[in-house]
């Protein structure tokens, strides 16, 4: 294909996943309430817990409300189009895979999307503590008065981070059938790979509790080896198809 059908197709592609973000933001209007008082109910639930505590979301300016809703709707909507946008990075790369390894695609969308949102669950979870740990270092005599986009920040980041976790060992995989590395490349990193995922459950769950720390960690560590089985697999069948047919590359 010509560069400028490349370049054609791809802007077919955004246009499409831009689309369905969209139409996503606009259902995601209606569940704008039930998000928000889940999101805000660990900073909640730390004041009520003790009377002793003040902790409260806080709006500080009068279009602030619209300001959460809109922010709120875009990052749901990200979520809720997932296997739209999913499915339009994979089309755009399939054409560079040969036929046999086409059929795998669906199946990377098949264990992004669940794992994405396993990873935001995951988050999730961990979140409560992560509040308590931070709020627990306030100096005496001092609240919590939080402006709901700084905590939106928050919180958004720490659901991308777990969710981009999960879904990387399917990326590994992709890109071994790709060509771009191998599954011997990928084990001899993997000392780096679990000592960076030790420090990502390390923050995401402060306080030194050991035990939320690997329960974050055991299914991260048990994806990646998964992944790395998997591409190891996938170099054997091409080495095995390379011996029969010298053609194969």
């Amino acid at each position: 294909m010509a560069l400028k059908d490349h370049l054609r197709e791809l802007r077919n592609r955004l246009l499409i996943s831009c689309a369905a973000v969209v139409l996503c933001a606009v259902a995601g209007g209606f569940l704008y309430d039930w998000i928000f008082s889940a999101i805000a109910e660990p900073v909640l639930s730390y004041a009520a817990d003790d009377e002793s505590r003040q902790a409260a979301i806080a709006f500080n300016a009068v279009g602030q409300p619209l300001d959460m809703l809109v922010r709120s709707q875009c990052s749901l909507s990200i979520v809720i189009s997932s296997p739209v946008w999913l499915y339009q990075i994979w089309a755009f790369i399939m054409p560079g895979l040969r036929k046999t390894e086409k059929r795998y695609a669906i199946g990377f969308i098949a264990a992004s999307v669940p794992l994405f949102l396993a990873g935001i669950w995951l988050a999730y979870t961990v979140l409560p503590q992560a509040i308590q740990f931070f709020f627990a270092l306030n100096p005496e005599g001092t609240t919590n008065f939080i402006a709901p986009d700084v905590y939106f920040t928050f919180v958004l980041h720490l659901f991308l981070a777990c969710g981009a976790a999960m879904v990387l060992p399917v990326v590994l995989v992709g890109v071994n059938m790709m060509g771009l590395v191998s599954g011997r490349q990928i084990l001899r990193s993997w000392r780096w790979v679990v000592m960076l995922i030790a420090v990502i459950s390390a923050i995401a769950a402060p306080g030194g509790e050991v035990i939320t720390m690997f329960i974050i960690m055991a299914p991260l560590c048990l994806l990646f080896g998964l992944a790395i089985g998997l591409t190891l697999l996938l170099d054997r069948r091409k080495s095995k198809r390379q011996a029969q047919d010298p053609t194969f590359a």
